[in-house]
């Protein structure tokens, strides 16, 4: 009897262990953006300026053609607002602990503390105040890349079927192509 309790309980913890471990494998390489406020308000940064004459205006719909969340490639957006600004790719370790985040897509200029006008170089060290994710506010930071284009704010409903996503922040224009609707 005791050798069944105590083969019951190895293979109780080798499946947790298993399960934890492929969470964390998914999570570092996959970006699953499970910590991703998928929903958000409509506010934005103080400072962030609408876009003049954007591709997509607000009111009109395009496909995202990236994968930045699970659902996302191949939906089709509403455009809640079109804003010029500098977009950068970042990686940082959450201040709530756990693996770092690599490459995540997209900070802008305005969410960045003390950030000024000038675009940022790669490798520049900075602290977050974007708060997309559960432990980015507050974050250092370093800039991987950094692009001066449109950025959007779009509402989406997942390819995957799950819950419509409302103001996410934020795609980039070479993100989006024309919908055919």
């Amino acid at each position: 009897m005791k050798r069944i309790g105590i083969l019951i309980l190895t293979v109780v913890i080798l499946s947790l262990l298993s399960a934890c471990g492929d969470n964390a494998a998914e999570t570092s390489s996959n970006m699953e953006h499970s910590g991703m406020n998928h929903s958000g308000s409509n506010e934005v940064p103080a400072g962030l300026k609408e876009a003049e004459s954007p591709t997509f205006k607000p009111g009109s719909k395009a496909i995202m053609q990236d994968d930045h969340m699970k659902g996302m490639k191949g939906a089709v957006a509403t455009i809640v607002g079109a804003y010029q600004t500098i977009a950068y790719a970042v990686n940082y370790t959450p201040t709530t602990g756990g693996e770092k985040v690599m490459n995540h897509k997209w900070v802008i200029q305005q969410e960045i503390k003390d950030n000024g006008d000038k675009i940022l170089k790669p490798g520049t060290k900075v602290m977050l105040e974007a708060d997309h994710m559960t432990g980015m506010k507050g974050a250092t930071a370093e800039i991987v890349s950094a692009e001066q284009t449109t950025v959007y704010m779009v509402d989406y409903t997942p390819t995957t079927g799950e819950a419509p996503v409302k103001n996410h922040k934020w795609v980039t224009e070479s993100e989006l192509s024309p919908s055919k609707s």
